[in-house]
């Protein structure tokens, strides 16, 4: 099957709905005739977000979180290991912290990579606050470790593209598209400069760049969100609302949105998105600010995301 028939395929049959379905080719939240350019883009989209979470290294493919106490830890899948990984070699090697660095001793005989090249010695491992993270690849490459820094703080992110969190996938599912949350917004710039405390699930808090808020209307109220990101864009939002724990995911969803034009933001809340903490308990994610904690049930988007269940 190639790239794009997926897509393709999910738009046509949209188009098909909004031109002869049976409820008249009319928007059932809006009673209108849909645009066909604005379904066929949301099931690219859809398609698109599906693809990237599913890819081997993907969000669905995190096996494990593993914080860093001691000076050195043997890490590996065997007993022995003092960092314990679900995944990959009985034996990988030492992690070493040395003076805020990160260092990897691989186990002798086993076949590593830093970055897609093979090595054997001792290597530093760059963060994932570093301009060039160091990604060491193990399991034919179907593995891979990287380091994370949180507020001050290092951990390995474990990544396996056999993950069952990935290959027990369930499909994610949304509201249906409505135009009418697709809405225009004003931007109100701030200072230059300015930063928004964000907190992450596990209580770090960072200090974000918050270029400005973006103001909308709906059902005669006036609703605002904090954008995170460059002044110029693109802009990130981090919202709760009232689908939040009642359809959507409980601590909150994503979504992005382009710079400000002319004044303007769009923001498309077909789009929101769940966080990779849907997905997989060892992500980091940040939470909604109080600020983007909205009094309104936005019924768009992606919905609170069913994982499989175990049978035993």
């Amino acid at each position: 099957m190639g790239k794009n028939t997926g897509w393709l395929g999910m738009a046509m049959l949209l188009v098909a709905l909004a031109g002869c379905g049976g409820d008249g080719g009319k928007d059932v939240t809006g009673g209108k005739v849909a645009d066909v350019t604005f379904l066929a883009d949301n099931a690219a989209w859809r398609e698109q977000r599906k693809t990237e979470l599913l890819a081997p290294d993907g969000w669905t493919s995190l096996v494990g979180l593993h914080w860093i106490e001691l000076k050195s830890h043997f890490i590996g899948s065997g007993p022995g290991s003092g960092i314990k990984l679900a995944v990959g070699p009985a034996k990988m090697g030492m992690i070493t912290q040395q003076s805020g660095r990160i260092l990897l001793t691989p186990e002798r005989g086993v076949d590593l990579t830093l970055n897609g090249e093979p090595f054997k010695g001792r290597v530093e491992l760059q963060s994932d606050r570093d301009p060039t993270p160091g990604v060491v690849g193990f399991d034919e490459g179907k593995g891979l470790l990287t380091v994370i820094e949180r507020g001050g703080r290092h951990a390995l992110r474990v990544k396996h593209a056999d993950a069952e969190s990935r290959t027990q996938f369930v499909g994610l599912d949304y509201w249906p598209a409505q135009e009418a949350w697709r809405v225009e917004g004003r931007y109100v710039p701030h200072p230059p400069g300015k930063t928004l405390t964000i907190v992450d699930v596990i209580g770090v808090a960072n200090e974000s760049p918050n270029p400005g808020a973006v103001e909308f209307e709906r059902d005669g109220k006036t609703f605002r969100l904090e954008a995170l990101g460059p002044p110029e864009g693109p802009l990130f939002f981090l919202l709760a609302d009232r689908t939040s724990g009642h359809g959507s995911y409980p601590a909150g969803r994503f979504l992005d949105a382009d710079g400000p034009k002319d004044g303007k933001v769009v923001l498309d809340f077909n789009r929101a998105y769940n966080p990779p903490c849907a997905f997989t308990p060892y992500a980091t994610c940040p939470l909604p600010p109080a600020e983007n904690r909205l009094d309104v049930a936005i019924d768009a988007g992606e919905k609170a995301y069913a994982k499989p269940i175990k049978v035993l």
